[in-house]
């Protein structure tokens, strides 16, 4: 791969080639991404959208939403960092293209702020309660009805490929979805792959899949076009990283790793001083030791931890990618970039904690039981209404069900396929409290 192709400016529909040189500096095309990300309706409706734990009524805690703004923002340090490197070290880059290592930071910045754009309500579980719906309760029946892959995308439903179609899909009198520049979207391809083969290899590219079967083609047409590398496995292809991905994925590693112990410890879920430890031991090589004993309040030593233990793993992760970016170019770096820090050891310790206390809390588990009900419930109304109307056997229930959603999801699609996917994106965009809503409707607990 080269760095002129990876950072390619052009947008889906452009005819001409967008060069760096002629870009206007006060509004730059990677900085435009950030601004149509921002703006969007999907990445707003991350406000309502669990991270980890349930909204608190006693103390903030992280929703998507704002934990995306802390990812992009850590991304943004890292993408300058490694852009001022690279660019040293590949000075045509600069000297005859004109590109400037803030543009690194702006396109990891981008994808970054849209790394969760996709995922369902409810937290970690919401993909899998739409997965289980197909893969064991009602929804198996549409098994005989389509091909290996386009099942697999529906019991393997993956926010990343579902993400990648928010930020590209066509809708009517918007052609290309946001629009992005292929850099971003390049960047954005955690998962460069389709949904089978599933895991073929232990290469993290290859941990789950990025596209739907519906935007192979669009996929193919981004990966082509930033010159990621394919690879032959078995009858599949599948692509190489964007080695701008490395440093997204290192920012959202960064952020949850810390900031969702954070959050455990503002929730009372892990002892202050048995947590501050762990993160001391973090940055024993940076701490400034009497200022953080002049320090008085839990909040005010998180808050001076916090940012030293972000920084402290963006230099080291920013270091790994430049001493290893031969190997990144070529597709043959193989796992995330924190999994190389010597702070493993404390990171491990770290995310222990968090599974224990946190993310196996009652409180997170009680609301991952109710989100799996409640989207079996939406799914299963949506599907069967679907199905019984292209049957032509829809019941005055099924009617009202499709009256009620309108244009939301494709229910008129002669293709099966095509239907249960858009019925499963559609539920994948509601927030935890639209959900909940349309739940309490239909069981008539609401009117």
């Amino acid at each position: 791969m080269n760095w002129e192709q990876l950072l390619s400016l052009k947008r889906q529909g452009d005819t001409n080639k967008r060069l760096r040189k002629e870009q206007d500096e006060t509004r730059l095309g990677f900085e435009v991404d950030y601004d149509r990300i921002i703006f969007s309706s999907a990445f707003r409706s991350l406000q309502d959208k669990t991270q980890v734990i349930p909204l608190s009524k006693t103390s903030f805690v992280h929703t998507r939403l704002t934990h995306s703004l802390e990812v992009s923002v850590v991304g943004r340090s890292l993408g300058r960092v490694v852009g001022k490197k690279v660019l040293e070290k590949h000075p045509h880059l600069s000297t005859i293209h004109g590109y400037q290592f803030n543009d690194f930071g702006a396109i990891v910045a981008a994808a970054a702020l849209s790394h969760d754009i996709g995922n369902p309500p409810f937290g970690h579980s919401g993909e899998k309660a739409i997965g289980e719906y197909f893969a064991t309760g009602k929804g198996k029946k549409y098994k005989e009805f389509l091909t290996p892959k386009q099942y697999q995308d529906l019991i393997d439903f993956e926010g990343n490929a579902n993400g990648f179609k928010i930020l590209t899909e066509s809708r009517q009198g918007i052609e290309g979805g946001l629009r992005l520049s292929y850099a971003t979207l390049g960047a954005f391809m955690k998962y460069p792959k389709q949904s089978l083969p599933k895991k073929p290899t232990s290469h993290i590219a290859h941990k789950k899949f990025g596209y739907f079967q519906n935007e192979s083609a669009f996929f193919k047409e981004v990966a082509e076009e930033v010159g990621l590398l394919p690879q032959q496995i078995g009858n599949e292809i599948t692509y190489s990283r964007h080695p701008l991905t490395f440093l997204v994925e290192a920012a959202d590693d960064i952020c949850y790793t810390i900031i969702d112990f954070e959050d455990g410890i503002n929730l009372g879920l892990i002892q202050e001083e048995y947590a501050l430890e762990y993160l001391i031991k973090l940055v024993k090589d940076t701490i400034n030791t009497s200022k953080y004993n002049s320090l008085t309040t839990t909040a005010d030593r998180l808050s001076y931890l916090r940012a030293l233990a972000i920084n402290t793993l963006i230099q080291e992760a920013a270091t790994t990618f430049i001493e290893n970016e031969e190997e990144i170019l070529s597709g043959n770096f193989d796992i995330a970039l924190i999994d190389k820090s010597k702070y493993q050891a404390q990171i491990n310790d770290i995310i222990k904690i968090s599974v224990a206390k946190i993310y196996q809390s009652t409180e997170v588990v009680e609301k991952e039981i109710a989100g799996y009900e409640i989207l079996a419930t939406l799914l299963d109304r949506y599907c069967t209404a679907t199905t019984n109307y292209n049957n032509q056997e829809a019941s005055n229930y099924d009617k009202l069900i499709l009256k009620a959603e309108g244009n939301n999801f494709d229910y008129t699609n002669d293709d099966v396929y095509t239907r249960l996917i858009s019925i499963s994106n559609y539920v994948a965009s509601l927030t935890d409290g639209n959900a909940l809503l349309k739940f309490q409707k239909i069981r008539g607990l609401q009117v």
